[in-house]
Order: C-alpha cells, then structure tokens, then sequence
C-alpha cells in the first residue's frame, strides 16, 4: 500500500472524529445550554455519532486494514442513522406515524415543587412527531439524516477505494 492511500485513510478517518464530534457536540448543546430536551428518536439518531468519533480515531492511528475496517463499520452505523433520521422526519412532516411511545423525557429531577415548576418552563419538551427547531426549512431530524449520509458516503468511499 502506497502512502498515498495510506494518508487517504487517516484523513478520512480525522475528517470523521471531528465530524461527527461536532454533529453530536451541537445536539448536547441544544439539549444542555438552550433546552431542547430530546425524544426517542433524536437519541438513537445520536448513536451513530457516538460510535463514529472511536471509529474514525482508530482509522486514523492504525493499520490500513484496521483503518477500512473502521470506517466501514462507521460507514453502516451512520447509513443506519441517516435511515433513522428518515423516519424521524418524515414523522414529523405527517408523511407516516412515529413510535407511539415516543414522547420527551423529564430535563431535570428538582428537589423542590417551584424548581419543578421553573424547569417546565425554561424546558421545550419535544415528541417524535413535532420539529423542535427547523433550521433553512428542515427538521434537526432532517439535518441529522443529511450528516450522517454525507459522513456514511466519506467514511465508505475511503473504506472501499483501493
């Protein structure tokens, strides 16, 4: 394998980590610093992200074999979050129904009844069915479905090209 190749993957491999680290930094922050608490679906959309960032690391630091491999694995895992992603926007535009258990989840656990009443209302509660924010037109599902195409297409492009 020439270095050429070799720096291929490693590039890819970095492009990926950071990606999908910002991707995934930018929902903990919606959910942490402006509230957004995230229903069933925009976790399991986060899952992916999460497995891509070790992913793309490995390929960065190992062997070329080792390197396709991860991204390859990285490639699936964000095909199925681009898949999920989908879903979750196209519930959301009424095109098919959501998850009927799919609903927000609690933002804190306060101590105190007025903490609990204060919390209600800096929360935005979100369901799989409603876009909490659209960003130029589209769902953050919609985005999320996007990202992890693009990111899928990076990481298997320079998984299979010799």
């Amino acid at each position: 394998m020439d270095t050429t190749a070799a720096l291929r993957l490693k590039t890819a491999g970095l492009w990926l980590a950071i990606a999908a680290a910002l991707t995934v930094g930018a929902a903990l922050v919606l959910q942490y610093v402006y509230g957004y608490v995230p229903c069933k679906l925009c976790l399991t959309e986060r899952l992916p992200y999460y497995a891509a960032v070790p992913l793309g690391l490995i390929a960065l630091v190992a062997p070329a074999w080792a390197a396709r491999l991860a991204l390859g694995l990285a490639a699936l895992a964000l095909l199925y979050g681009a898949g999920v992603g989908v879903y979750h926007a196209g519930a959301e535009w009424g095109f098919w129904p959501g998850p009927t258990d799919c609903g927000g989840g609690a933002g804190a656990n306060p101590a105190a009844m007025g903490d609990f009443l204060n919390s209600l209302q800096a929360t935005r509660v979100v369901d799989c069915s409603t876009a909490a924010l659209r960003v130029a037109g589209v769902s953050l599902a919609g985005w999320s479905a996007l990202v992890s195409f693009g990111l899928s297409s990076l990481a298997g492009t320079a998984a299979l090209r010799r």
